[in-house]
């Protein structure tokens, strides 16, 4: 008998498989299983697997959500603890401090939860990325070109050690599992049941303006963009986009802006691209809502398609980053593939908090690329390698949530935050019961 609360399934047990593979957003799935699977009620359980994965010799992975393309839950010899019942929501109105637990998702639940209150946070773009995974990673969520990482707005979280201990980790308290948590995403030695995260004001307004263009002018559009990026106001999400969207039989090049309480001045730079007469379609900047995006994400990538994704933050002049970036906008192997390249300028003069996120992007670049079934799978993995490979000679290191080090390893840190994470894992896990990365990052 384990005396857990929640749920709990040992290999072979009648509903382990379901268990191991619940809630895993890729269809493309890997060989790998745990030992056993704890779908944990409440913090306690946490604790208690944590304890009990000790006693048997298991490692332990996490699942908050199942969002991480390579599925970095699934480890094989490992208690699989499943966070999906930690989905709590409360807003204090005194402090503006909203408590979460990991299981709770973008859209579907905190979005529109802080929305009655007249709050915000910069949650994860797909409506159903929860927040444990997203947040760890550091969170390159809706406003983070000027409005910074969303784990920069991490009040406090609760966290279950290695040892099984549940503490509360802040600036002031275990300030050193604090650090840790804020941007080493799977690599974290411990379970967070809880965060507190520091809200804002709602905004007032959401303004859209979006350009369609055929590809025979990417070179002419990306090379634009690469222009203009610096000109566009912070409040603005401003990203380049190749994709096949509903309406089109072949690939286009879409150039996409959001305005946080800009307005449509914020969005006036969109309106210079020198081949806009050739756009195939476009919508000047009109008022939009935050449930329209997130249904926009949730079309454009449904769950259970087959996908290959990578990134990369790219530095160089655009002379010699277009020309690579070309084919990646217009050559995509299948109609549900699509690629972005994102700016994010406003955080290059940023000062940033003492955390474990500690690179800088300048230019975002991630290709999501999917196939339905097995016979897409070659063609897929193809393409993107290709891709990543004309990238990486520009390559100023990756995000962790759109990485796959099994495949392509990239540096996920600054040299002197990645010997930290090292010195703080030695202190706090000296046993190693947290398997680290799937892979190897680069540093």
């Amino acid at each position: 008998m384990t005396g857990f609360t929640g749920a709990f399934w040992r290999s072979g047990d009648v509903g382990f498989s379901d268990a191991a593979v619940a809630n895993i957003f890729n269809g493309r799935r890997p060989a790998r299983r745990p030992a056993a699977v704890l779908r944990a009620a409440d913090a306690a359980d946490v604790a208690a697997g944590v304890k009990l994965a000790a006693a048997e010799g298991w490692k332990v992975s996490v699942r908050s959500g199942g969002h991480s393309w390579a599925a970095w839950s699934l480890r094989e010899n490992a208690l699989l603890i499943d966070l999906a019942a930690l989905n709590g929501m409360h807003y204090d109105a005194g402090t503006g401090i909203a408590a979460v637990g990991p299981a709770v998702r973008s859209g579907l639940d905190l979005d529109p939860f802080l929305a009655a209150h007249g709050r915000f946070f910069a949650v994860g773009h797909h409506p159903t990325v929860s927040m444990g995974g997203f947040l760890l990673q550091g969170g390159m969520g809706w406003n983070c070109r000027g409005g910074g990482w969303a784990v920069e707005f991490v009040e406090s979280m609760d966290v279950v050690t290695a040892s099984g201990e549940l503490v509360r980790c802040s600036e002031t308290e275990n300030s050193d599992l604090f650090w840790a948590a804020r941007g080493s995403g799977s690599g974290f030695f411990g379970v967070v049941t809880e965060f507190r995260l520091r809200t804002r004001p709602r905004h007032r307004s959401l303004t859209r303006a979006t350009y369609v263009y055929p590809v025979d002018v990417a070179t002419e559009v990306l090379t634009w963009f690469h222009a203009v990026r610096r000109d566009v106001d912070s409040s603005v999400g401003f990203l380049a986009v190749g994709a096949t969207p509903p309406g089109f039989d072949s690939p286009v090049v879409i150039i996409d802006g959001v305005s946080f309480d800009g307005g449509p001045s914020a969005l006036a730079a969109l309106e210079t691209c020198p081949v806009a007469d050739r756009a195939l379609k476009s919508t000047a900047a009109q008022p939009t809502a935050m449930s329209a995006l997130f249904a926009e994400q949730s079309d454009g990538s449904p769950a259970g398609l087959r996908y290959f994704v990578d990134n990369v933050y790219l530095v160089g002049e655009a002379s010699e980053q277009v020309p690579a970036l070309v084919a990646a906008f217009t050559d995509l192997p299948t109609p549900e593939a699509s690629v972005i390249l994102s700016d994010f300028s406003p955080q290059m003069s940023r000062d940033l908090p003492d955390m474990a996120v500690s690179l800088r992007p300048d230019l975002y670049f991630a290709a999501y690329v999917a196939g339905r079934s097995p016979a897409d799978d070659d063609r897929c993995r193809s393409w993107l390698d290709s891709v990543m490979n004309r990238l990486s000679p520009y390559s100023d290191g990756c995000y962790l949530g759109d990485s796959d080090f099994t495949v392509r390893p990239d540096r996920i840190l600054s040299d002197v935050a990645w010997s930290r994470l090292q010195r703080i894992r030695a202190a706090r896990d000296p046993e190693g019961r947290f398997p680290g990365y799937l892979g190897t990052p680069l540093q």
